[in-house]
């Protein structure tokens, strides 16, 4: 059980790491315009780089194996968040002191490899601390069921406030400073936080321990049968296809606003921030008006969602809202950002559903799985987007085939629909209708 003095430590800690983790589109702001404009990349190349950076992310299994089997000092959750720390302030400060005239695609894109891995696995330990927690909350007799996906809805708004002020930030700074500038200020934050993890002690976040060092080997075994479970294999299986089937175009969309349209880096910058705030917002209403929405219709929702969105974006890149009177920089800040968050919208029902459906002493192996396969979702479709946005003859001084990138993109959005029914309702719901079932059993039996 976790208990209510236990609260304030966990929420501090995951509250600081998710916090710093939506933080983490400050310098990316920076990376996109320094390969813009100071490695002159083309969008194709800025959206592989975008993409490949991400292969760190993909390994997650392997760092939540590690943080369930390996324990560090007695701990096995909190040393892995330094860890991630660490590595992110020791990529992120060389990029910082550099000479630019040192720095090339490929040296950038080992420091963020790097940077990257250190995140992941921060991120491995902060989600499996959630899962953990959560789960406890859930199972305790004294815990009610709106305390269901609380610490969920917390963390994401303590990201999605991150992710706010990075954005603010991150808009403003871009004009007054160099990428360099921003890199350094992101790696001195990171060296904060590190420091101000390693002086918690697990001990105070009462979270379980298992008896025994369970071993990687045995960790393993027991991930793979929890992936064989079918309600665990299907929902896994069709959430990360629902990403993967989506050509991104984010370089593309990128270069059109800033190369084509012109439109500012503060412009840009409170248009990721409004998306930030919606993510922030989103948290919340799930938290207090959703929980008890089966996982499949809203899910299935959101997904919709996403393709008006796409629809829109065409219809804006034809020109018809301009034609409306609707300037360009105006519908960039009230659509372009929330366009580019709403597929994250999905994340949150789906990490309240996954621990549900996960036995005791896997949480951190699952969660990591998960994130892995969506980490790898998007770098398939990433890739998707740059062979979508050659077969439409995108470059960087050509947008004229992007309205029929987008139609093709909103299309393969509402293929996942299809199959749906993958992914299972909402499991205390099942419980609680398995448990009237049997009650109904009995009372039929007395009364027999």
């Amino acid at each position: 059980m976790v208990k209510s003095n236990g609260d304030n430590p966990i929420r501090k800690v995951l509250g600081l790491g998710y916090w710093v983790q939506g933080f983490r589109c400050f310098p990316w702001m920076a990376v996109n315009f320094f390969l813009k404009d100071g490695l002159n990349v083309d969008p194709s190349t800025l959206q592989l780089l975008q993409n490949s950076a991400n292969l760190p992310m993909v390994a997650k299994p392997l760092y939540g194996i590690l943080s369930d089997a390996v324990y560090i000092s007695g701990q096995h959750r909190i040393p892995y968040i330094a860890i991630g720390a660490f590595l992110q302030a020791v990529s992120w400060i060389p990029i910082a002191i550099m000479s630019p005239s040192s720095i090339s695609v490929l040296t950038i894109s080992i420091y963020l490899l790097l940077s990257n891995l250190g995140a992941s696995i921060a991120e491995v330990a902060n989600d499996a601390i959630v899962a953990e927690a959560g789960k406890q909350s859930i199972s305790s007799k004294n815990s009610g069921q709106s305390s269901s996906g609380e610490l969920q809805a917390f963390v994401w708004v303590a990201s999605s406030a991150g992710g706010i002020l990075g954005n603010l930030l991150g808009g403003v700074a871009i004009d007054r400073f160099s990428p360099q500038a921003m890199f350094l200020f992101f790696g001195i934050l990171l060296s904060l936080q590190f420091f101000l993890t390693i002086i918690v002690h697990e001990r105070s976040l009462n979270l379980p321990r298992s008896s025994t060092n369970a071993g990687i080997k045995k960790q393993l075994s027991e991930l793979l049968t929890v992936l064989k479970k079918p309600e665990i294999a299907y929902s896994l299986t069709w959430f990360a296809a629902s990403y993967s089937i989506i050509p991104a175009l984010t370089g593309t969309m990128f270069f059109y606003q800033t190369e084509h349209l012109k439109i500012e880096s503060s412009v840009l910058g409170i248009s990721k921030v409004l998306g930030q705030a919606a993510l922030l917002l989103w948290g919340v209403i799930y938290n207090r008006h959703l929980k008890s929405v089966p996982s499949r219709k809203l899910i299935s929702s959101i997904q919709v969602s996403m393709a008006v969105f796409m629809i829109s974006d065409m219809l804006f890149v034809k020109g018809v809202y301009r034609d409306m009177g609707v300037p360009d920089f105006v519908y960039v800040v009230l659509f372009s950002g929330l366009s580019e968050v709403l597929l994250f919208f999905k994340i949150l029902p789906f990490s309240v559903l996954i621990p549900q459906l996960c036995p005791p002493g896997c949480e951190g192996s699952l969660m990591a799985f998960v994130m892995s396969a969506i980490a790898l979702a998007f770098i398939v479709s990433g890739c998707l987007g740059v062979a979508l946005a050659s077969y439409v003859g995108v470059t960087a001084s050509n947008f004229s085939g992007l309205p029929h990138g987008l139609i093709i993109q909103a299309i393969c959005t509402l293929l996942p629909l299809s199959c749906s029914w993958c992914i299972p309702d909402d499991v205390k719901a099942k419980d609680k209708g398995n448990a009237n079932a049997k009650d109904r059993r009995k009372d039929s039996k007395k009364q027999q």
